[in-house]
């Protein structure tokens, strides 16, 4: 009797150079080692960045006791706004260099850690923000960074990169340099808790869209796809619970068991969205992204789309898009969740209706008509959404051609 062979997943693995620079603490409570931390790293003088709302929900008022209890010098800088720009950076900069700081501590989304980036370049190695668009520019060490996401989107605390608007043009600048990434990464799921549910949603379709994209993507390596695809699945199953969407699975629409307290098992969704979210940050620092973000950076840049309902419209066209020539991987994400067989070939529609089916769980717009975008405009954000660089990492080439026919695609249902 012959032995029976099963299948399974093979790779020939490509060479990879993979250099993690940032320590990851999770946990509910970690918060609380902040100063700690910060004295492991030598601290004396700290330069807290975040924003006002969250200061209002109490985070950092816990941040900045933890740092005095632990007996340095804190200086609170929370004049962040969303998407910053080279201006916030320059006020920040001039607090830090007042107080003589020597590290930054970022506690909120994206913006306060992009913009706490930007001042570790400018402290450090001077100039301009201008001077650092690109990778690898500064040429001088920067100073310890801890960071603290109260949302689970962006993967900044996992990522070397800080984007920057320009003041004047609001040309959205990526600057990067691995000596930018986070020393210490603490993930706490308490302090997303009091996200309002519109920003829930948003910041958990961009995270989902990172781990997507980042798996396909033709920068794709050994690491970046494992980051990317447990991340997918912590995502994929978390995001109708903390949408409120009664506990449904994922993959086949049915109620899972709530064994347990419901606020534990709330908690425990939001520690699986946090910690996927930093996952898909790290896969993006390892293969960076794909052509819904060139897609999406210029509706909120011409209609002031947000970011995440942006990414939540084109996404499914994207895919659809990518699935001629990267539906195999599709199909591993698809069965991941119990989609269909890993094989089928309709395993990227799959995974795209799933992802539409999240934003209506969401409660956000589903084409581009209800985000009140002018449909004539469509050939000039084409234009812009080309010379965007994520999409020179698309798995299937885009032009600005292709680029206005995914927008048409996605003007209505």
């Amino acid at each position: 009797m012959s032995e029976v062979i099963p299948s399974v997943e093979l790779d020939v693995l490509p060479a990879f150079d993979f250099d993690p620079r940032t320590r990851v603490v999770f946990g509910s409570g970690t918060l609380t080692r902040l100063g700690a931390i910060a004295k492991e790293l030598g601290a004396s003088r700290v330069l807290f960045v975040t924003d006002p709302g969250i200061e209002q929900a109490g985070h950092a008022g816990r941040g900045v006791s933890s740092l005095q209890d632990a007996g340095l010098e804190v200086t609170v800088f929370d004049n962040v706004q969303p998407n910053p720009t080279t201006d916030d950076v320059d006020h920040g900069l001039a607090v830090a260099k007042e107080r003589n700081i020597n590290l930054i501590v970022a506690v909120g989304g994206g913006s306060a850690m992009d913009c706490a980036k930007g001042i570790n370049f400018l402290l450090t190695n001077g100039g301009r923000m201008q001077d650092y668009w690109g990778v690898g520019k500064a040429t001088k060490p920067m100073l310890p960074l801890i960071a603290i996401p109260t949302t689970s989107g962006t993967g900044s605390e996992a990522q070397s990169f800080a984007l920057i608007a320009d003041a004047k043009t609001h040309l959205k600048m990526a600057c990067g340099d691995k000596k930018a990434a986070c020393r210490v990464a603490i993930l706490d799921p308490d302090l997303t808790v009091s996200m309002p549910a519109s920003v829930t949603a948003a910041t958990g379709i961009d995270a989902i869209s990172h781990a997507l994209e980042s798996f396909v993507t033709n920068k794709r390596n050994a690491i970046s796809q494992l980051f990317a695809r447990r991340a997918w699945r912590l995502l994929a199953t978390a995001f109708p619970i903390v949408v409120g969407q009664g506990n449904r699975s994922a993959g086949t629409n049915g109620s899972i068991s709530q064994n347990g307290d419901t606020a534990q098992i709330m908690l425990g969704a939001r520690g699986n969205m946090l910690l996927g979210a930093h996952l898909a940050g790290a896969a993006i620092e390892n293969s960076m992204l794909g052509a819904a973000h060139a897609l999406a950076n210029p509706l909120t840049a011409h209609f002031d789309v947000t970011h995440g309902l942006a990414i939540g419209v084109m996404l499914p066209h994207v895919i659809r898009y990518n699935s001629t020539v990267v539906g195999s991987l599709y199909g591993r994400l698809a069965a991941d969740l119990g989609l269909c067989a890993i094989d089928d070939p309709q395993a990227g529609h799959q995974v795209a209706d799933l992802v539409r089916r999240f934003t209506v769980m969401a409660g956000l717009p589903t084409n581009l008509s209800l985000c009140h975008v002018d449909r004539s405009q469509l050939p000039k954000l084409a234009g812009e959404a080309a010379q965007q660089w994520t999409g020179t990492f698309n798995p299937r080439p885009v032009d600005a051609p292709s680029l206005l026919r995914l927008y048409e695609s996605a003007f209505v249902d």
